[in-house]
Protein backbone atom coordinates (compact mmCIF):
# COMPACT_ATOMS: atom_id res chain seq x y z
CA UNK A 1 0.00 0.00 0.00
CA UNK A 2 1.73 3.24 -0.90
CA UNK A 3 2.52 5.27 1.99
CA UNK A 4 0.45 8.38 1.21
CA UNK A 5 -2.47 6.78 2.24
CA UNK A 6 -1.86 5.38 5.13
CA UNK A 7 -3.08 7.34 8.74
CA UNK A 8 -0.59 9.65 9.91
CA UNK A 9 0.93 8.02 13.38
CA UNK A 10 3.43 11.14 14.76
CA UNK A 11 4.72 10.86 18.80
CA UNK A 12 3.13 13.63 20.65
CA UNK A 13 6.05 15.33 23.01
CA UNK A 14 6.15 18.95 24.74
CA UNK A 15 2.75 19.45 22.84
CA UNK A 16 4.27 18.96 20.03
CA UNK A 17 2.73 16.05 16.94
CA UNK A 18 6.40 14.91 15.55
CA UNK A 19 6.01 12.13 13.03
CA UNK A 20 9.70 10.56 13.06
CA UNK A 21 12.17 9.10 10.15
CA UNK A 22 13.14 5.57 10.15
CA UNK A 23 11.80 2.53 10.91
CA UNK A 24 8.44 1.63 11.09
CA UNK A 25 6.20 -1.41 11.90
CA UNK A 26 2.82 -2.45 9.94
CA UNK A 27 -0.30 -1.34 11.66
CA UNK A 28 -3.14 -3.83 9.92
CA UNK A 29 -7.18 -3.28 9.72
CA UNK A 30 -7.54 -7.12 11.02
CA UNK A 31 -11.15 -7.26 9.60
CA UNK A 32 -9.72 -6.94 6.20
CA UNK A 33 -5.54 -7.79 6.40
CA UNK A 34 -4.68 -4.32 5.15
CA UNK A 35 -2.11 -1.87 6.18
CA UNK A 36 -3.51 1.08 7.57
CA UNK A 37 -0.75 2.46 9.10
CA UNK A 38 2.93 2.56 9.82
CA UNK A 39 3.82 3.19 13.69
CA UNK A 40 7.26 4.54 14.55
CA UNK A 41 10.18 2.29 15.76
CA UNK A 42 11.20 5.04 18.26
CA UNK A 43 14.41 4.80 19.99
CA UNK A 44 16.03 6.27 23.30
CA UNK A 45 16.05 10.04 21.98
CA UNK A 46 12.07 10.00 21.45
CA UNK A 47 11.97 8.61 25.21
CA UNK A 48 14.70 11.07 26.51
CA UNK A 49 13.08 13.60 24.15
CA UNK A 50 9.20 13.03 25.86
CA UNK A 51 10.65 11.98 29.57
CA UNK A 52 12.44 16.01 29.84
CA UNK A 53 9.09 17.49 28.50
CA UNK A 54 7.02 15.98 31.20
CA UNK A 55 9.78 16.28 33.85
CA UNK A 56 9.76 20.12 32.74
CA UNK A 57 6.15 20.40 32.93
CA UNK A 58 5.49 18.55 36.50
CA UNK A 59 6.67 21.68 38.88
CA UNK A 60 3.64 24.31 37.58
CA UNK A 61 1.22 21.24 36.97
CA UNK A 62 1.81 19.89 40.54
CA UNK A 63 1.26 23.27 41.79
CA UNK A 64 -1.83 24.03 40.14
CA UNK A 65 -5.16 23.45 42.16
CA UNK A 66 -6.89 19.90 42.39
CA UNK A 67 -10.04 21.25 41.28
CA UNK A 68 -8.23 22.68 38.12
CA UNK A 69 -6.64 19.74 37.05
CA UNK A 70 -10.00 18.33 37.56
CA UNK A 71 -11.77 20.84 35.52
CA UNK A 72 -9.33 19.92 32.29
CA UNK A 73 -11.30 16.16 32.81
CA UNK A 74 -14.61 17.64 33.15
CA UNK A 75 -13.86 18.86 29.59
CA UNK A 76 -12.15 16.32 28.26
CA UNK A 77 -14.95 13.76 29.05
CA UNK A 78 -17.55 15.86 26.86
CA UNK A 79 -14.91 16.02 24.13
CA UNK A 80 -14.40 12.64 24.64
CA UNK A 81 -18.55 12.02 24.52
CA UNK A 82 -18.73 14.43 21.16
CA UNK A 83 -16.55 12.07 19.46
CA UNK A 84 -17.46 8.93 20.81
CA UNK A 85 -18.88 7.69 17.04
CA UNK A 86 -15.27 8.25 15.96
CA UNK A 87 -13.25 6.71 18.11
CA UNK A 88 -15.82 3.72 18.20
CA UNK A 89 -14.55 3.62 14.47
CA UNK A 90 -10.79 3.50 15.04
CA UNK A 91 -11.23 0.82 17.63
CA UNK A 92 -12.97 -1.14 15.20
CA UNK A 93 -10.42 -0.70 12.29
CA UNK A 94 -7.15 -0.71 13.95
CA UNK A 95 -8.40 -3.58 16.55
CA UNK A 96 -11.12 -5.63 14.56
CA UNK A 97 -13.73 -4.85 17.92
CA UNK A 98 -17.49 -5.08 17.33
CA UNK A 99 -19.26 -1.52 17.58
CA UNK A 100 -20.86 -3.13 20.36
CA UNK A 101 -17.55 -3.97 22.18
CA UNK A 102 -16.08 -1.08 20.94
CA UNK A 103 -18.26 1.14 22.39
CA UNK A 104 -18.52 -1.08 26.15
CA UNK A 105 -15.28 -0.54 26.64
CA UNK A 106 -15.30 3.41 25.90
CA UNK A 107 -17.82 3.32 28.41
CA UNK A 108 -15.58 1.84 30.83
CA UNK A 109 -12.74 4.23 29.88
CA UNK A 110 -15.03 7.03 30.77
CA UNK A 111 -15.76 6.44 33.92
CA UNK A 112 -12.42 6.64 34.45
CA UNK A 113 -12.55 9.62 33.25
CA UNK A 114 -15.39 10.60 35.55
CA UNK A 115 -13.32 9.18 38.40
CA UNK A 116 -10.82 11.51 37.55
CA UNK A 117 -12.82 14.52 38.46
CA UNK A 118 -13.08 13.81 41.47
CA UNK A 119 -9.29 14.00 42.43
CA UNK A 120 -10.15 17.64 44.67
CA UNK A 121 -12.22 14.65 47.38
CA UNK A 122 -9.69 11.47 46.54
CA UNK A 123 -6.68 13.67 47.45
CA UNK A 124 -8.43 14.03 50.75
CA UNK A 125 -5.45 13.51 53.39
CA UNK A 126 -6.43 12.66 57.42
CA UNK A 127 -5.95 14.90 60.22
CA UNK A 128 -6.21 14.49 63.81
CA UNK A 129 -5.67 17.80 66.50
CA UNK A 130 -3.80 17.09 69.98
CA UNK A 131 -1.79 13.55 69.04
CA UNK A 132 -0.19 15.04 72.04
CA UNK A 133 -0.16 18.03 73.79
CA UNK A 134 -0.14 21.13 71.12
CA UNK A 135 0.84 19.35 68.36
CA UNK A 136 -1.43 18.40 65.28
CA UNK A 137 -0.50 15.64 62.53
CA UNK A 138 -2.13 16.05 59.07
CA UNK A 139 -1.46 13.61 56.03
CA UNK A 140 -0.83 14.91 52.66
CA UNK A 141 -0.67 13.18 49.44
CA UNK A 142 1.33 14.27 46.79
CA UNK A 143 2.56 13.53 42.90
CA UNK A 144 5.14 11.62 42.03
CA UNK A 145 6.24 13.43 39.11
CA UNK A 146 6.54 11.68 35.69
CA UNK A 147 4.90 8.86 35.52
CA UNK A 148 4.72 6.01 31.92
CA UNK A 149 1.89 3.80 30.76
CA UNK A 150 2.26 0.75 28.87
CA UNK A 151 -0.87 -0.84 27.20
CA UNK A 152 -1.49 -3.55 25.17
CA UNK A 153 -3.33 -3.99 21.75
CA UNK A 154 -6.58 -5.71 23.09
CA UNK A 155 -8.51 -2.33 24.69
CA UNK A 156 -6.82 0.46 22.70
CA UNK A 157 -8.70 3.47 24.49
CA UNK A 158 -9.97 1.77 27.81
CA UNK A 159 -6.57 0.46 29.21
CA UNK A 160 -5.11 3.74 28.65
CA UNK A 161 -7.69 5.43 30.45
CA UNK A 162 -7.24 3.46 32.87
CA UNK A 163 -3.79 4.99 34.20
CA UNK A 164 -3.14 8.69 32.49
CA UNK A 165 -6.35 10.38 33.51
CA UNK A 166 -5.81 9.67 37.26
CA UNK A 167 -2.23 9.97 37.27
CA UNK A 168 -2.13 13.70 35.38
CA UNK A 169 -5.36 14.47 37.94
CA UNK A 170 -3.07 13.62 41.04
CA UNK A 171 -0.84 16.43 39.83
CA UNK A 172 2.06 14.04 37.55
CA UNK A 173 2.96 14.20 34.16
CA UNK A 174 2.44 11.59 31.98
CA UNK A 175 4.31 9.46 28.90
CA UNK A 176 2.16 7.08 27.01
CA UNK A 177 3.48 4.26 25.33
CA UNK A 178 0.82 2.47 23.46
CA UNK A 179 1.23 -0.87 21.66
CA UNK A 180 2.23 -0.37 18.29
CA UNK A 181 -0.47 -2.87 16.86
CA UNK A 182 -2.86 -0.28 17.91
CA UNK A 183 -1.68 3.08 18.27
CA UNK A 184 -4.34 5.48 16.57
CA UNK A 185 -6.67 5.03 19.28
CA UNK A 186 -4.29 6.58 21.85
CA UNK A 187 -3.43 9.23 18.78
CA UNK A 188 -6.89 10.74 18.61
CA UNK A 189 -7.45 10.58 22.74
CA UNK A 190 -4.15 12.88 22.87
CA UNK A 191 -5.70 15.12 20.81
CA UNK A 192 -8.76 15.42 22.66
CA UNK A 193 -7.17 15.70 25.84
CA UNK A 194 -4.82 18.72 23.81
CA UNK A 195 -8.44 20.22 22.94
CA UNK A 196 -9.23 19.78 26.27
CA UNK A 197 -6.38 22.26 27.39
CA UNK A 198 -4.02 20.45 29.34
CA UNK A 199 -1.17 22.19 29.23
CA UNK A 200 2.25 21.24 27.25
CA UNK A 201 4.18 18.79 27.89
CA UNK A 202 2.03 16.95 30.98
CA UNK A 203 0.85 14.63 28.44
CA UNK A 204 2.88 12.81 26.11
CA UNK A 205 3.02 10.01 23.82
CA UNK A 206 6.19 7.59 22.21
CA UNK A 207 5.61 5.04 19.98
CA UNK A 208 7.93 2.04 19.79
CA UNK A 209 9.37 -1.69 21.01
CA UNK A 210 11.06 -3.19 23.39
CA UNK A 211 13.89 -0.41 23.05
CA UNK A 212 11.72 2.59 24.14
CA UNK A 213 9.72 0.35 26.50
CA UNK A 214 13.80 -0.25 28.43
CA UNK A 215 14.33 3.22 27.98
CA UNK A 216 11.23 4.23 29.72
CA UNK A 217 12.28 1.39 32.53
CA UNK A 218 15.47 2.86 32.90
CA UNK A 219 15.16 6.87 32.59
CA UNK A 220 16.45 8.01 35.97
CA UNK A 221 13.34 10.42 35.89
CA UNK A 222 10.46 8.29 35.70
CA UNK A 223 9.16 7.93 38.82
CA UNK A 224 6.35 4.95 37.95
CA UNK A 225 5.09 2.60 35.71
CA UNK A 226 1.60 1.26 34.80
CA UNK A 227 1.25 -2.19 32.28
CA UNK A 228 -1.06 -3.81 31.16
CA UNK A 229 -0.24 -7.18 28.59
CA UNK A 230 1.05 -11.06 28.85
CA UNK A 231 2.40 -12.56 32.21
CA UNK A 232 6.39 -12.69 31.06
CA UNK A 233 6.62 -8.97 29.53
CA UNK A 234 4.77 -8.04 32.92
CA UNK A 235 7.10 -9.80 35.11
CA UNK A 236 9.70 -8.17 33.01
CA UNK A 237 8.35 -4.53 33.24
CA UNK A 238 8.51 -5.35 37.16
CA UNK A 239 11.59 -6.47 37.65
CA UNK A 240 13.27 -3.78 35.41
CA UNK A 241 11.29 -1.54 36.51
CA UNK A 242 11.94 -2.05 40.37
CA UNK A 243 15.13 -2.78 40.08
CA UNK A 244 15.89 0.76 38.65
CA UNK A 245 13.91 2.26 41.70
CA UNK A 246 10.49 2.84 39.91
CA UNK A 247 7.15 1.98 41.45
CA UNK A 248 5.93 -0.47 39.04
CA UNK A 249 2.09 -1.95 38.72
CA UNK A 250 2.09 -4.59 36.32
CA UNK A 251 -0.87 -7.03 34.87
CA UNK A 252 -0.20 -10.14 33.40
CA UNK A 253 -2.45 -12.85 31.61
CA UNK A 254 -5.06 -14.76 33.09
CA UNK A 255 -6.51 -18.81 33.18
CA UNK A 256 -10.02 -17.54 34.16
CA UNK A 257 -12.19 -20.54 35.16
CA UNK A 258 -16.32 -20.48 34.97
CA UNK A 259 -17.89 -22.63 37.03
CA UNK A 260 -21.25 -24.30 36.27
CA UNK A 261 -22.82 -26.18 39.23
CA UNK A 262 -25.87 -28.80 38.53
CA UNK A 263 -28.49 -26.34 40.37
CA UNK A 264 -27.76 -22.84 37.84
CA UNK A 265 -29.74 -21.65 35.34
CA UNK A 266 -28.82 -23.06 32.14
CA UNK A 267 -30.19 -20.50 30.01
CA UNK A 268 -27.93 -17.62 32.08
CA UNK A 269 -25.31 -19.72 32.27
CA UNK A 270 -24.84 -20.29 28.58
CA UNK A 271 -25.57 -16.56 27.56
CA UNK A 272 -23.10 -15.54 30.27
CA UNK A 273 -20.26 -18.08 29.07
CA UNK A 274 -20.56 -17.22 25.42
CA UNK A 275 -20.39 -13.41 26.55
CA UNK A 276 -17.08 -13.81 28.34
CA UNK A 277 -15.47 -16.85 26.33
CA UNK A 278 -16.14 -15.20 22.97
CA UNK A 279 -16.68 -11.72 23.94
CA UNK A 280 -13.96 -9.20 22.23
CA UNK A 281 -12.35 -12.78 20.51
CA UNK A 282 -11.45 -13.86 23.16
CA UNK A 283 -8.63 -11.60 23.49
CA UNK A 284 -8.90 -9.94 27.17
CA UNK A 285 -7.77 -11.32 30.31
CA UNK A 286 -10.73 -11.51 31.89
CA UNK A 287 -11.93 -13.43 29.31
CA UNK A 288 -13.99 -16.96 30.29
CA UNK A 289 -11.06 -19.63 29.03
CA UNK A 290 -12.16 -22.62 30.76
CA UNK A 291 -16.00 -23.73 31.68
CA UNK A 292 -15.84 -26.53 35.18
CA UNK A 293 -19.12 -28.61 34.13
CA UNK A 294 -20.14 -29.84 37.91
CA UNK A 295 -22.04 -33.24 38.05
CA UNK A 296 -24.97 -33.29 35.79
CA UNK A 297 -24.55 -29.89 34.63
CA UNK A 298 -23.05 -30.73 31.80
CA UNK A 299 -25.35 -32.89 30.40
CA UNK A 300 -27.76 -29.59 30.50
CA UNK A 301 -25.25 -26.89 29.46
CA UNK A 302 -22.95 -28.16 26.59
CA UNK A 303 -26.03 -29.48 24.01
CA UNK A 304 -27.20 -25.40 24.40
CA UNK A 305 -23.56 -24.06 24.74
CA UNK A 306 -22.09 -25.53 21.34
CA UNK A 307 -25.58 -24.67 19.58
CA UNK A 308 -24.56 -20.73 20.96
CA UNK A 309 -21.05 -21.12 19.62
CA UNK A 310 -22.08 -22.08 16.17
CA UNK A 311 -24.91 -19.13 15.51
CA UNK A 312 -22.07 -16.73 16.46
CA UNK A 313 -21.57 -14.84 13.38
CA UNK A 314 -18.04 -14.02 12.63
CA UNK A 315 -17.26 -10.85 10.06
CA UNK A 316 -15.99 -7.68 9.03
CA UNK A 317 -16.28 -5.10 11.82
CA UNK A 318 -15.51 -2.05 10.20
CA UNK A 319 -18.96 -2.00 7.99
CA UNK A 320 -22.32 -0.85 8.27
CA UNK A 321 -23.74 -4.41 8.95
CA UNK A 322 -22.45 -5.95 11.84
CA UNK A 323 -21.30 -9.40 13.17
CA UNK A 324 -21.25 -10.93 16.40
CA UNK A 325 -17.46 -11.31 16.71
CA UNK A 326 -14.69 -9.80 14.61
CA UNK A 327 -11.42 -10.62 13.93
CA UNK A 328 -8.34 -11.49 16.00
CA UNK A 329 -5.74 -9.04 15.67
CA UNK A 330 -2.84 -10.85 13.14
CA UNK A 331 -2.36 -13.38 11.25
CA UNK A 332 0.62 -14.34 13.77
CA UNK A 333 -2.00 -14.47 16.38
CA UNK A 334 -4.25 -16.22 14.90
CA UNK A 335 -2.11 -19.32 13.88
CA UNK A 336 -0.96 -19.71 17.25
CA UNK A 337 -4.62 -20.00 18.55
CA UNK A 338 -4.61 -22.60 15.81
CA UNK A 339 -1.82 -24.39 17.00
CA UNK A 340 -3.00 -24.33 20.89
CA UNK A 341 -6.33 -26.08 19.28
CA UNK A 342 -4.22 -28.61 17.29
CA UNK A 343 -2.40 -29.35 20.47
CA UNK A 344 -5.21 -30.04 22.57
CA UNK A 345 -6.88 -32.30 19.97
CA UNK A 346 -3.85 -33.67 19.56
CA UNK A 347 -3.14 -34.66 23.40
CA UNK A 348 -6.92 -36.25 23.41
CA UNK A 349 -9.50 -33.84 24.15
CA UNK A 350 -12.26 -33.25 21.46
CA UNK A 351 -13.54 -30.57 19.45
CA UNK A 352 -17.66 -30.10 19.93
CA UNK A 353 -17.96 -26.41 18.39
CA UNK A 354 -14.77 -25.62 15.91
CA UNK A 355 -14.31 -22.71 14.55
CA UNK A 356 -10.81 -23.30 12.50
CA UNK A 357 -12.59 -23.21 9.27
CA UNK A 358 -14.35 -20.08 9.25
CA UNK A 359 -14.16 -18.51 5.51
CA UNK A 360 -15.35 -14.68 5.02
CA UNK A 361 -16.32 -14.28 1.31
CA UNK A 362 -15.74 -10.76 1.26
CA UNK A 363 -12.68 -10.03 3.36
CA UNK A 364 -11.17 -13.01 2.44
CA UNK A 365 -7.05 -11.65 4.33
CA UNK A 366 -8.96 -10.49 7.03
CA UNK A 367 -7.75 -12.90 10.17
CA UNK A 368 -10.56 -15.02 11.54
CA UNK A 369 -11.59 -17.46 13.84
CA UNK A 370 -14.93 -18.92 14.78
CA UNK A 371 -16.04 -19.77 18.52
CA UNK A 372 -14.76 -23.10 19.28
CA UNK A 373 -15.01 -25.38 22.42
CA UNK A 374 -13.00 -28.11 23.01
CA UNK A 375 -14.38 -30.85 25.59
CA UNK A 376 -12.12 -33.11 27.89
CA UNK A 377 -9.84 -31.30 28.73
CA UNK A 378 -6.98 -32.37 31.28
CA UNK A 379 -5.10 -30.29 33.43
CA UNK A 380 -1.96 -31.50 31.78
CA UNK A 381 -2.66 -30.40 28.42
CA UNK A 382 -1.05 -27.42 27.15
CA UNK A 383 -4.75 -25.90 26.48
CA UNK A 384 -5.26 -26.32 30.12
CA UNK A 385 -2.09 -24.50 31.00
CA UNK A 386 -1.48 -21.84 28.48
CA UNK A 387 -3.94 -18.31 27.74
CA UNK A 388 -5.50 -18.78 24.46
CA UNK A 389 -6.15 -14.86 24.27
CA UNK A 390 -8.58 -16.55 21.24
CA UNK A 391 -11.85 -17.63 20.97
CA UNK A 392 -11.93 -20.62 22.48
CA UNK A 393 -13.16 -22.40 25.30
CA UNK A 394 -11.52 -25.47 27.39
CA UNK A 395 -14.28 -27.93 29.56
CA UNK A 396 -13.63 -29.63 32.31
CA UNK A 397 -16.07 -31.95 33.68
CA UNK A 398 -15.56 -32.78 37.59
CA UNK A 399 -18.02 -34.51 39.89
CA UNK A 400 -18.44 -31.58 42.96
CA UNK A 401 -17.65 -28.28 43.84
CA UNK A 402 -14.36 -28.92 46.25
CA UNK A 403 -13.18 -30.20 43.08
CA UNK A 404 -13.84 -27.43 40.90
CA UNK A 405 -11.95 -25.20 43.67
CA UNK A 406 -9.36 -27.44 43.77
CA UNK A 407 -9.11 -27.69 39.66
CA UNK A 408 -9.25 -23.98 39.68
CA UNK A 409 -6.39 -22.78 41.99
CA UNK A 410 -3.88 -25.06 40.44
CA UNK A 411 -3.52 -22.20 38.07
CA UNK A 412 -0.64 -20.11 38.11
CA UNK A 413 -3.22 -16.80 37.14
CA UNK A 414 -5.44 -15.39 39.44
CA UNK A 415 -7.38 -12.51 37.39
CA UNK A 416 -10.82 -13.87 37.54
CA UNK A 417 -13.15 -16.26 38.25
CA UNK A 418 -17.10 -17.46 38.36
CA UNK A 419 -19.91 -19.54 39.43
CA UNK A 420 -23.33 -20.19 38.21
CA UNK A 421 -25.22 -21.51 40.70
CA UNK A 422 -28.64 -20.75 42.78
CA UNK A 423 -27.04 -21.62 46.45
CA UNK A 424 -26.24 -19.31 48.51
CA UNK A 425 -23.86 -21.46 50.57
CA UNK A 426 -22.02 -22.61 47.14
CA UNK A 427 -21.39 -19.15 46.14
CA UNK A 428 -20.06 -18.36 49.48
CA UNK A 429 -17.97 -21.00 49.29
CA UNK A 430 -16.70 -20.88 46.39
CA UNK A 431 -15.60 -16.52 46.64
CA UNK A 432 -14.04 -17.63 49.97
CA UNK A 433 -11.59 -20.12 48.41
CA UNK A 434 -11.11 -19.71 44.93
CA UNK A 435 -7.63 -17.97 43.99
CA UNK A 436 -8.76 -14.99 41.95
CA UNK A 437 -8.64 -11.25 42.75
CA UNK A 438 -12.13 -10.78 41.08
CA UNK A 439 -14.78 -13.14 41.09
CA UNK A 440 -18.20 -13.63 40.14
CA UNK A 441 -21.41 -15.51 41.18
CA UNK A 442 -24.09 -15.87 38.19
CA UNK A 443 -21.36 -12.62 36.66
CA UNK A 444 -19.09 -13.95 33.85
CA UNK A 445 -17.32 -11.61 33.47
CA UNK A 446 -16.43 -10.06 36.46
CA UNK A 447 -14.20 -7.06 35.86
CA UNK A 448 -14.82 -4.03 37.98
CA UNK A 449 -15.36 -0.54 37.54
CA UNK A 450 -13.41 2.45 37.81
CA UNK A 451 -14.42 3.18 41.32
CA UNK A 452 -13.11 -0.50 42.60
CA UNK A 453 -9.19 -2.15 41.81
CA UNK A 454 -8.99 -4.12 38.94
CA UNK A 455 -7.36 -6.82 41.59
CA UNK A 456 -4.84 -9.81 39.51
CA UNK A 457 -3.28 -12.25 41.86
CA UNK A 458 -0.24 -14.04 41.86
CA UNK A 459 0.84 -14.30 38.15
CA UNK A 460 -1.68 -12.34 36.80
CA UNK A 461 -0.25 -9.27 38.36
CA UNK A 462 3.53 -8.03 39.65
CA UNK A 463 3.39 -5.25 42.21
CA UNK A 464 1.47 -3.85 45.12
CA UNK A 465 -1.25 -1.49 44.50
CA UNK A 466 -3.95 -2.22 41.82
CA UNK A 467 -5.00 -0.16 38.92
CA UNK A 468 -8.36 1.59 39.29
CA UNK A 469 -10.18 2.82 42.30
CA UNK A 470 -8.18 4.36 45.61
CA UNK A 471 -5.29 1.86 44.73
CA UNK A 472 -4.40 4.15 41.96
CA UNK A 473 -4.52 7.46 44.15
CA UNK A 474 -2.71 5.90 46.30
CA UNK A 475 0.10 4.40 43.60
CA UNK A 476 0.34 7.96 42.10
CA UNK A 477 1.12 9.85 44.75
CA UNK A 478 3.29 9.83 47.68
CA UNK A 479 2.57 10.54 51.55
CA UNK A 480 3.85 13.02 53.82
CA UNK A 481 2.82 13.21 57.37
CA UNK A 482 3.45 16.83 58.85
CA UNK A 483 3.37 17.22 62.77
CA UNK A 484 3.10 20.52 64.02
CA UNK A 485 3.68 22.63 67.24
CA UNK A 486 3.23 26.10 67.57
CA UNK A 487 5.22 28.54 70.32
CA UNK A 488 4.53 32.27 71.88
CA UNK A 489 2.57 33.67 74.07
CA UNK A 490 -1.41 34.28 74.50
CA UNK A 491 -2.89 34.27 71.20
CA UNK A 492 -4.84 37.09 71.86
CA UNK A 493 -1.20 39.34 72.58
CA UNK A 494 -0.28 37.94 69.54
CA UNK A 495 -3.40 39.54 67.30
CA UNK A 496 -3.26 42.88 69.52
CA UNK A 497 0.40 43.43 67.58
Amino acid sequence: MPTATLTPCPNYIGGEWQTPSGATTPVFNPSTGDVIAACPAGGLAEVEAAVEAASLAFPAWRETPPVERARVFFRYRQLVEANFDKICQVVSREHGKTNAEARGSIFRGLENIEYACGIPTLLFGDSLRNIARGVDCDTINLPLGVCVGITPFNFPAMVPLWMYPTAIACGNTFVLKPSEKVPLCAILLGQLLEQAGLPKGVFNIVHGGKPVVDGLLTHPKVKAISFVGSTPIAKYIWETGTKHGKRVQANGGAKNYIVVMPDADIAKSVENLTTAAFGCAGERCMAGSTAIAVGAAAERLLPDLVKAAKAIKVGPTDRTTQPDMGPVITAAHRDRVLSLVASGEKEGAKIIADGRGVKIADAPRGFYLGATIVDGVQNNMTLAREEVFGPVLNVMRLDDLDAAIEQANKSAFGNGAAIFTNNGRAAREFTMRVKAGMVGVNVGVPATMAMFPFTGWDDSFYGDLHIQGKESIQFYTQQKVVSSRWFGGDVGDVWKK
